[in-house]
């Protein structure tokens, strides 16, 4: 197939320990480049080691707002530097969770802002997570990211309401398995309303493994055509097409057509 798994956690030691058999079966599936995203320094620095030893393999690199608190100055600096690595695709993940509410909400709202400044400094997209707080999100990616060329909310769980909005912003939304639960169906409903040009997959692994797989308790890229094939079936588009349409619009977010 060609498929991009833009939103993975490779890094993660689920994954991680057993990589190079990972990958072999995400390839026979048909996701065949993936973008590992970290979530804290430590992660950051594994993301972009990981990416440079595998062809089509990149890096995303953000602190979750779950670890807000713990960021500092040095904190943005080493964001930055690392940043500059050749591998690294994106900013993030970065936004706000006021579902867990980990980190106290002013120090998510004050470290998503610096994670937009460097975005828009270093040319990058931005990958946001977002939960339970939708409105707090749009104020903050009105107030602070002025400079930012490309937006994807990733792991999207809104309603085709709040998705047009998104759209109607020029943003892009990412999907998960968690849109192939029979439960789903407002995410599904989103994902109707989403054209191909604005909607990327990915699998947020090692977490959510769709149907008809979601007893596989460590999800992987391979697992991610599933996803495609229902998303592809919901829009009533031959699964060829979606995804060529979707790998598209994944490379040129990205920019992985230049690399």
């Amino acid at each position: 197939m060609g498929l991009i798994d833009t939103h993975c956690h490779l890094t993660f030691d689920d994954l991680a320990r057993d990589i190079e058999q990972v990958l072999q079966r995400s390839i026979a599936a048909g996701v065949t480049s993936w973008i590992t995203v970290g979530t804290d320094s430590e992660e950051n620095r594994k993301a972009i080691e990981l990416a440079g030893r595998f062809d089509k393999m990149y890096a995303a690199i953000g602190i979750h707002p779950h670890d807000a608190k713990t960021v500092t100055a040095e904190t943005i600096e080493e964001l930055k530097k690392l940043a500059e690595n050749e591998r690294v695709v994106a900013i993030g993940e970065t936004g706000l969770d006021y579902h867990y509410d980990f980190s106290k909400r002013r120090d998510q709202v004050r470290v998503f802002a610096e994670h937009l400044e460097v975005a828009a400094e270093l040319g990058l997209p931005v990958i946001i997570h977002c939960r339970k707080a939708f409105e707090e999100t749009l104020d903050i990616l009105e107030r602070h990211g002025g400079g930012v060329e490309k937006v994807v909310f990733h792991c999207f769980s809104g309603s085709a309401e709040q998705a047009k909005i998104l759209l109607d912003r020029g943003f892009y939304i990412s999907f998960t398995g968690v849109v192939t639960f029979k439960n789903a169906r407002i995410k599904q409903q989103a994902a109707e309303a989403v054209p191909l040009d604005r909607l990327m997959l990915e699998t947020d692994c090692p977490y959510m493994s769709p149907e008809p797989m979601r007893k596989q308790k460590v999800n992987e890229p391979a697992l991610m055509v599933h996803t495609a094939r229902f998303l592809a079936d919901l829009k009533k588009v031959p699964l060829p097409d979606f995804t060529e349409a979707v790998t598209a619009t994944s490379e040129a977010f990205f920019g992985l057509t230049d690399r």
